[in-house]
């Protein structure tokens, strides 16, 4: 973890997309700045980008900067192997994809009560030490996404995990749905380092009601970005922040704060606490746009762009998110077949077989 040059990561789930394809002249620039601004560490998973982001890193990172320059993280995706035969020709793929010879850190990806079965019958956390002895992994670590006590639960059987990646922003901190805080406290009670993932909860805590908005701007101390990524960085024991970013503005952004860091002070502090109290009296769906849903969904609806439709009607007020509903791709919400499917793969656990009946109804209606 020594090569860690500062505690703020670039992921690679959320681009700069040209159509359906990466803009790979765009990324680059993004990544110069990022590296320029004296940070390293860069994130992706073998799904990300509708399995773009593998090879993007490597055409616009490692194929253009030595292999000492930077960290780099990728992750065992439990959709893409079905037995433990599976795993390490899928782990070749992944360094053949991001173009190198080992990673710094490989996590067993979105850990949950339920999948953590599939990676124990399948050996995986066996099968990344094997390979961490064989020096292709440096360290390995989980990225989780369920109640505290399944965290508990998951360190105490492989105490050999060395790195836990957590969903924390300051609207999740006490939610009792995420259990940010209590997955914090067990992370530290069990003395692993924290990569922290999703600090904007995926741009809701960017894209602010004014409201909300009008807590940091009497502040005049930083873009709302600012203060999202600032909370998480400021707890001890987080190594790492990751955002993902999609604009070379987003990036000179967050490099600007994090290249001199400093906690939120007790002002800031209590405007967060405002913020949060605003969000909560709205009636808002927590969706991060992870897209998980959508890889299993057999309609291949765009489920997080619908709840988007929905929270900008209902939060900010526009009433052009029924035009934009209307431009949604692949699908409506009233095609959903009810599967479940959408439910399983969702680390927020959201009810989105409801929540869909509910956007179908504000949308759809005659």
């Amino acid at each position: 973890m020594e090569r860690i040059q500062k505690n703020f990561g670039f992921g690679f789930m959320r681009l700069p997309m040209e159509g359906e394809r990466v803009d790979f002249d765009a990324l680059k620039k993004m990544v110069d700045a990022f590296m320029d601004a004296g940070f390293n560490y860069f994130d992706t998973a073998h799904g990300y980008v509708n399995g773009m982001s593998e090879t993007a890193l490597r055409e616009c990172l490692t194929s253009r900067y030595p292999r000492d320059r930077y960290v780099l993280t990728d992750k065992l995706s439990g959709n893409y192997f079905k037995e433990e035969a599976d795993i390490r020709p899928l782990f070749a793929k992944q360094l053949e994809n991001c173009g190198t010879d080992y990673f710094d850190f490989y996590l067993m990806h979105a850990q949950n009560a339920e999948n953590f079965g599939h990676y124990k019958r399948c050996r995986a956390y066996e099968t990344a030490l094997a390979l961490k002895a064989e020096g292709r992994i440096r360290h390995l670590g989980i990225s989780f996404h369920d109640k505290a006590a399944v965290l508990e639960q998951i360190l105490t059987a492989y105490p050999q995990v060395e790195v836990v990646q957590l969903q924390l922003n300051y609207l999740d901190w006490d939610d009792p749905a995420v259990e940010s805080r209590k997955c914090y406290e067990v992370c530290r009670k069990h003395g692993k380092p924290v990569i922290v993932m999703e600090p904007c909860k995926g741009g809701h805590l960017t894209n602010l009601p004014e409201e909300a908005k009008a807590c940091f701007d009497v502040l005049q101390g930083g873009t709302p970005a600012s203060y999202a990524i600032r909370f998480a960085a400021g707890h001890e024991g987080v190594i790492m922040v990751l955002s993902g970013m999609s604009t070379l503005e987003q990036v000179a952004d967050n490099v600007g704060f994090m290249s001199d860091f400093r906690p939120l002070d007790g002002t800031e502090m209590a405007a967060v606490a405002r913020v949060c109290g605003i969000f909560r009296s709205m009636n808002m769906i927590a969706c991060t746009a992870c897209r998980y849903c959508v890889e299993g969904c057999p309609q291949k609806i765009s489920i997080p762009d619908l709840f988007a439709c929905l929270n900008t009607k209902r939060i900010f007020h526009d009433w052009n998110a029924a035009y934009y509903y209307n431009t949604v791709q692949n699908g409506k919400a009233s095609s959903c077949v009810q599967c479940g499917q959408c439910e399983q793969a969702c680390p927020q656990h959201l009810p989105i077989r409801a929540l869909l009946e509910t956007v179908a109804e504000e949308f759809e209606k005659k």
